[in-house]
């Protein structure tokens, strides 16, 4: 698949190089032609390949797409706490994660790191940890990484905490989250009330009593949600709402700043936003699964065929956004060429990135060479990724 000169032995990538081969996702429509890499930018999109001495990475039988971003991912969970209580180190928990979504085909994350009114997992030593372990860590992972802050909104000493880095960019994107009704109505059920009490290392007596006194302090919530919003704005951050309920909950996320409906939770708030020009995010396991894991919520690909979901997240699943998009198309609900749109395009649209989501000359090089498989049985598979023309997954099995 890759001539030998593309990955040179001390790691080091050529700055020009030649993707041929391939028959690569342009203007909207599969072509086979050469898109030529220079400095780490799309500098040619033509049907013919350079001079002699050019790097070349062989594209012959496969599908050159652009990079998968992931306006939304929180999978990297389990790797820091696989089991309840049992933590490992933040750096190592994104490492592998950072490995699997270039494996899958994600070249830009948006980390969804939680900071809840609730200690553990999603407390304020976690979130913080994690902050500054993705600070640490920018540029030397092989995704372009960020964080994406899901903001508990009853988190009102959170503030505090987030202002700066809100401020400096750390925080690439901020989503309201409330899930203080649903945590309530699942203390009812005494399993899911042990896995909550679980993933914050209280005995559930302690949890059900800090519920009860987050519960009481909800009356503060609208003002922390404005202040929130009045920081994001400010640095230029895109917000997005999560989970809402209704269209009136939609227009008071609107009318701060919050032009990404997350989840809604049902097909008529998802078409209320688009009918404002906004985009709607579902999660891609929702397409592989036939359904949402919580009943009663839409089907993804139910508002994708009625046209009211833009972007497809991986969600809780990395995997998900490359095998969605082809399940979509497989399916028949969308040709690849627009099924591709919603994790690519169409996210990076979503969060402002201008710079990538398309095989355009002066986008970055964020690409992939896939082997879309012969048939419904045989999943897509990712030969190589490519983050900002730097190689950094490669694989020769298909």
């Amino acid at each position: 698949m890759t001539d030998p000169e593309y990955a040179r032995a001390d790691g080091t990538v050529p700055q020009s190089i030649d993707v041929t081969g391939a028959r690569a996702l342009v203007e909207g429509r599969f072509d086979e032609i050469v898109v030529r890499i220079e400095a780490g930018r799309i500098a040619e999109v033509s049907g013919s390949e350079g001079g002699g001495g050019r790097a070349r990475l062989d594209g012959r039988g496969l599908l050159l797409l652009p990079g998968i971003v992931d306006i939304h991912g929180d999978a990297f969970e389990r790797s820091l706490m696989p089991r309840p209580g049992v933590r490992f180190p933040p750096e190592l928990a994104f490492d592998e994660a950072d490995r699997l979504m270039a494996g899958f085909g994600i070249t830009t994350a948006m980390h969804g790191v939680t900071y809840s009114w609730e200690p553990g997992l999603r407390g304020r030593d976690t979130f913080l940890a994690l902050a500054e372990t993705l600070r640490a860590r920018r540029g030397r992972l092989r995704c372009d990484t960020h964080m994406h802050l899901r903001f508990e909104v009853q988190n009102h000493d959170g503030l505090e905490d987030v202002a700066p880095l809100i401020a400096d960019g750390s925080i690439g994107v901020v989503a309201f989250n409330d899930h203080l009704a649903d945590t309530r109505n699942d203390m009812e059920n005494p399993e899911k009330l042990a896995r909550h009490a679980g993933r914050t290392g209280l005995s559930v007596d302690a949890f059900c009593k800090l519920v009860d006194r987050v519960a009481q302090s909800d009356a503060e919530t609208q003002a922390t949600i404005e202040a929130l919003a009045d920081m994001a704005n400010a640095a230029g951050a895109p917000l997005l709402s999560h989970d809402d309920p209704d269209t009136q909950t939609r227009a008071r996320y609107r009318a701060l700043g919050a032009y990404t409906a997350e989840f809604p939770l049902s097909g008529d708030v998802a078409a209320d936003a688009r009918a404002h020009g906004e985009h709607v995010v579902m999660g891609g396991p929702n397409v592989l699964r036939g359904g949402s894991h919580k009943i009663g919520n839409p089907s993804a690909a139910d508002l994708v065929a009625d046209e009211v979901c833009s972007v497809l997240s991986s969600d809780y699943y990395y995997p998900a956004p490359l095998h969605a998009a082809f399940r979509l198309a497989g399916d028949g609900i969308l040709p690849l060429e627009r099924a591709w749109d919603l994790v690519s395009a169409n996210p990076a649209d979503a969060l402002g990135m201008t710079d990538r989501g398309r095989i355009e000359i002066g986008r970055r090089a964020d690409l992939l060479l896939v082997d879309p498989g012969s048939d419904r049985a045989r999943f897509p598979n990712v030969l190589a990724a490519l983050v900002e023309g730097r190689q950094v997954f490669r694989s020769d099995v298909r």
